[in-house]
């Protein structure tokens, strides 16, 4: 059988795994449920296994050719070929769930929200497909069981404990996916080359006046109109400074400032998160931020702390690997499965870190339930969102075939 036809045989052990993982989610770096599944899962297979030390990571190496766990080539492979990572993201959200499915979290204010249950799941599929194809795999494999996908960072803690030299050598190619629980038909595949997701980052605000009475403001140093004039010359700054075609967006989320309708109070602050999707934009948008708001706290006699907490970079799909992933989906999925995505996602991805060193690709995978209009299903990140289990079976296979024909180009 082929691959499509093995993963769908394994599917329902893949739901298994992934309404599990559903039912025990874990936020963070720090996932020791989750890991601990992922390593039931992975037992028996030949495979390399380490895990992370600053996070529960799991990292998972198959060698082609028989090589197994000793590095060689038991069985007459080539098993010094090329290698290709692949990476699932593991860690859920500080959201209460509310689908009412049977398999809903059982852990109060904390779902999986985005996914990455899935993502688990058909990683570990993969793995799978993979190992009982080892004696005619032609390069080596990496799975990058990754936490704290969420705004942590786990990516680069990954990075730094060493999973893209956990073969011996880089990776050739990188890929993840991604699924999607609305906008995307179930099934249905997209990437593109360039920028996929934007950057993102936090830009920190606080102005820092002198408070007083509320009836005599010209004895004090009233910080809130400095902090409201921020916000507003913020949006002209994105409008007036930069080019549409190279988008800059800069969003104010938060806004706190005061105890009583007649104190005027010392400070007032707001946090915005700010994306870009080029990595000149992104270091433009750094600098005229913090001398817009310098020069406004200047100008009102007050004077402003403000910087940047560091984020994530643009994802960035090399233009060949997204070529040929589309290639391999369509293949796989078929041609009307498999579509061209004409703009970048406006959310943000830690797996650029590992884009940043290795050529590769970042895919979304359509899992709106059937009967749902993907216009209108609650999108990644609600309460209510529902991702069908239908697709563990394509991802699964998506993601190896990647790797199976990746290793096989030379």
């Amino acid at each position: 059988m082929g691959v499509r036809d093995d993963a769908e045989a394994i599917a329902p052990e893949l739901v298994r795994l992934r309404r599990d993982i559903h039912r025990e989610p874990e936020i963070g770096l720090h996932l020791p449920a989750t890991q601990g599944k992922v390593l039931t899962a992975l037992e028996g297979l030949p495979l390399e296994i380490s895990v992370g030390t600053a996070l529960s990571s799991v990292t998972a190496v198959l060698r082609g050719g028989g090589a197994g766990a000793l590095g060689g080539d038991a069985l007459g492979g080539d098993a010094k070929g090329p290698v290709v990572l692949l990476r699932g993201d593991m860690d859920a959200l500080p959201v209460a769930e509310r689908t009412g499915l049977d398999y809903a979290s059982q852990t109060e204010g904390v779902m999986h929200a985005c996914g990455h249950d899935l993502h688990v799941a058909m990683l570990a599929g993969a793995a799978r497909l993979l190992a009982a194809r080892q004696r005619d795999l032609p390069g080596t494999v990496v799975f990058m069981f990754q936490p704290g996908e969420e705004g942590h960072a786990g990516a680069r803690l990954m990075i730094a404990e060493g999973v893209l030299d956990a073969a011996g050598q880089r990776p050739v190619a990188a890929y993840a996916l991604h699924v999607a629980s609305s906008e995307l038909p179930t099934g249905v595949c997209s990437t593109r080359p360039g920028p996929m997701l934007a950057a993102a980052e936090i830009l920190e605000v606080t102005v820092l006046g002198h408070g007083g009475h509320g009836s005599q403001p010209h004895l004090a140093a009233d910080p809130i109109p400095v902090a409201c004039e921020m916000v507003t010359a913020l949006q002209t700054l994105v409008t007036r400074k930069f080019d549409v075609f190279d988008p800059v967006v800069i969003t104010v989320g938060t806004f706190h400032a005061g105890t009583a309708d007649n104190v005027i109070p010392d400070e007032a602050s707001f946090l915005a998160t700010v994306r870009s999707f080029s990595a000149a934009a992104r270091d433009r948008v750094r600098e005229s931020a913090l001398a817009l708001v310098g020069g406004i706290a200047s100008g009102h006699g007050v004077t402003v702390s403000a910087r940047f907490r560091d984020g994530y970079p643009v994802t960035v799909n090399d233009a060949a690997e997204a070529r040929f992933a589309a290639g391999v989906a369509a293949e796989l999925l078929g041609e009307e499965c498999c579509l061209a995505q004409p703009d970048p996602l406006t959310g943000a991805e830690d797996f650029s870190f590992v884009l940043e060193q290795v050529p590769g690709a970042y895919l979304m995978l359509g899992a709106c339930p059937h009967g749902a209009d993907p216009a209108t299903a609650p999108n990644n990140h609600a309460a209510d969102a529902v991702f069908d289990d239908s697709v563990l079976g394509a991802g699964a296979a998506l993601y190896a075939e990647l790797a199976l024909q990746r290793l096989a180009f030379r």
